[in-house]
């Protein structure tokens, strides 16, 4: 079960100079016993709207920040690699530059205070600002005011807009991850607990903000399915496929969840071939109003021993 979105680079301005050869400081991390979370914007750069990755990767070595943005004809990509912890201190704030289709892009962080809960990606206390043509074109973190000041950059007319957040999750049975799916509300926090220890009888929750909105019993047989759920009037389609975890043998295979925001209030029955459909909606309600999102996050759980 897999998703596949395709994105058209738009031309903003001129059409720029011939296209450089690729430059890459070093090659992105290897799939290897890491967790992950991946982060696809689409944003303007250089004059035109292009694909642009957020990876942060740690392991028992390395903890790392990749910045990827795609040439206008998507064959070619630019990166730059910061480290997150690296030896000294004061390289934890940092300026970086480099040229996407010959256009100057520079990249500044501070993540000397960063806090984290368990992501390698930080999850207060820190910013990182991307700048081309004097404007903020990508800003993470929530110490916004201090990259404003630092980059002496304005801010862009037109945010960069977040479509899909990948993540690997290490845990024995529970897996937790964050997502947005409306731009009028913090972010959810999503748990899902498994058990999976007796074979005869393994079960499934998947929680939001602390509410169980989905309890599937008898995993074995219903490994496969989706469902709709209700987060704060925003319908919400849930998909998961645990096969690995019940049937791969030495149950190192990932847990596949995919969380997407629907446009409107419409169920269907049958979204994943393959996959059984458990329509029925459940959920909780505040008085927020709400927005869609083109997004889509994506989840793969790895069950430690």
């Amino acid at each position: 079960m897999a998703f596949h979105r395709s994105f058209r680079s738009q031309s903003a301005l001129t059409q720029g100079s011939s296209m450089p050869e690729k430059t890459t400081e070093e090659p992105l991390p290897s799939k290897v016993a890491q967790s992950t979370v991946t982060c696809f914007y689409q944003t303007n750069v250089a004059g035109y709207w292009r694909n642009l990755s957020v990876l942060w990767c740690k392991n028992l070595m390395n903890h790392s920040l990749h910045i990827t943005v795609d040439s206008v004809g998507g064959d070619l990509h630019y990166s730059c690699k910061i480290d997150v912890k690296p030896w000294h201190f004061w390289s934890k704030k940092g300026y970086k530059t480099f040229e996407v289709d010959g256009n100057r892009v520079e990249v500044y962080w501070d993540l000397r205070s960063a806090k984290f809960s368990g992501s390698p990606e930080p999850i207060s206390d820190y910013y990182v600002a991307l700048v081309s043509d004097d404007e903020v074109v990508l800003l993470l973190g929530d110490y916004k005011k201090k990259a404003y000041k630092r980059t002496k950059s304005r801010p862009a007319l037109v945010e960069a807009m977040l479509l899909v957040k990948k993540e690997n999750v290490f845990a024995k049975k529970s897996f937790a991850t964050k997502a947005r799916f409306d731009e009028n509300r913090k972010e959810s926090d999503i748990v899902v607990d498994s058990s999976t220890s007796d074979p005869n009888d393994p079960e499934m929750w998947i929680s939001i903000d602390g509410i169980v909105l989905i309890h599937v019993k008898n995993l074995q047989w219903k490994f496969r399915g989706n469902q709709t759920v209700m987060v704060n009037k925003q319908p919400v389609q849930v998909f998961w496929d645990v096969h690995d975890w019940l049937f791969s043998g030495s149950g190192t295979g990932p847990a596949l969840f995919i969380f997407k925001p629907e446009a409107e209030c419409e169920k269907e029955s049958s979204a994943v071939e393959g996959c059984e459909s458990d329509v029925s909606s459940v959920g909780y309600y505040s008085t927020l109003n709400t927005a869609t999102l083109e997004f889509c996050l994506v989840l793969y759980a790895y069950k430690l021993e």
